[in-house]
């Protein structure tokens, strides 16, 4: 009898089951690792706006001189202002990343013929279509948020450094940019816009999904015809105002602005989540969104390689 009839086999230890494999946390990574733009897009107009701060940070110590000569209330915008505009150009740059995501994500796959591996794969062509809408409404938020929190910090720095140098305090920066208060409301901003854009991205996956060729002409061209068959036909432009509502609509619902004349924000009052997650538009906005996404899943299922 040889040595390997005596010695004992290991048997499996059955304690310890198999973790899941998790599809939709998987394939949300997949688009990260397949669509780089996602980040290094604002990563580049991050740089920009740091770099043209500092340039602007010429005859800064003058200006704010300037400016602590006037009211509290002038004083807080005209030094809150540089990072107001770095937060908009961010939240734009995302929404225009998240568009044209959306346009290749369903047609990329068919267009390389990598569906055919995919759909080998045991994911669902719901998980898989989730996964892409999480990109525009969870992920690149998220990147938004990260990319301006430290833009405003090495802003902040570069605001130090120059008003030091210049034998000035750096503390009037900080009395009038409540940085805490900012970022919440920035992180509000833009879960709010996230989510009033929802029905956009649905529809920009639909077309993903359906389009041979041309996606972006395939998803604005119907908008377009829509308003000028309307426009010659009834001399009207309901549908332009409805899709300029859609695009812009959300921020009377979303915040407090105490009429036109104070378009911004300075107390946590002026936050409105509950009348705007009460409101029509957005309900029916998600509504839009989701039949648009069954749309498109239905198109992964039986649509194939182009």
């Amino acid at each position: 009898m040889t040595n390997d009839e005596h010695t004992p086999r290991e048997v499996p230890n059955e304690s310890h089951p198999i973790a899941p494999t998790r599809p939709m946390y998987w394939s949300v990574r997949r688009e990260l690792w397949e669509n780089r733009s996602l980040y290094i897009a604002p990563l580049i107009v991050a740089a920009f706006e740091v770099i043209g701060f500092a340039i602007s940070t010429i005859g800064l110590a003058e200006r704010r001189r300037a400016v602590l000569l006037l009211d509290s209330a002038h004083q807080r915008a005209a030094i809150e202002q540089p990072y107001d505009l770095a937060a908009m150009m961010m939240i734009f740059i995302v929404f225009i990343v998240g568009v044209f995501y959306c346009l290749d994500a369903l047609h990329g796959e068919r267009r390389d013929r990598s569906i055919l591996f995919w759909k080998s794969l045991p994911v669902s062509d719901l998980t898989t279509v989730l996964s892409k809408v999480t990109i525009p409404l969870v992920v690149l938020p998220l990147i938004a948020f990260a990319i301006t929190v430290c833009v405003h910090l090495i802003m902040v720095l570069e605001t130090s450094v120059v008003l030091i140098f210049h034998g000035m305090s750096p503390a009037s920066t900080w009395a009038h940019v409540p940085v805490a208060f900012n970022l919440l409301v920035l992180l509000y901003g833009l879960a709010a816009i996230a989510l009033w854009h929802a029905p956009i991205y649905g529809w920009l996956l639909l077309v993903s999904g359906w389009a041979r060729r041309a996606t972006f002409l395939w998803a604005v061209l119907p908008i377009i015809a829509i308003q000028i068959f309307e426009r010659i036909t009834f001399g009207t432009s309901y549908f332009g105002a409805f899709v300029k509502h859609r695009l812009m609509g959300f921020a009377p619902d979303a915040f407090d602005f105490q009429g036109r004349d104070h378009p911004t924000i300075s107390s946590l009052a002026q936050l409105t989540p509950g009348r705007y997650l009460s409101s029509p538009g957005l309900w029916i906005g998600l509504l839009v969104a989701a039949a648009f996404l069954i749309a498109a899943v239905r198109l992964r299922r039986y649509r194939g390689p182009i």
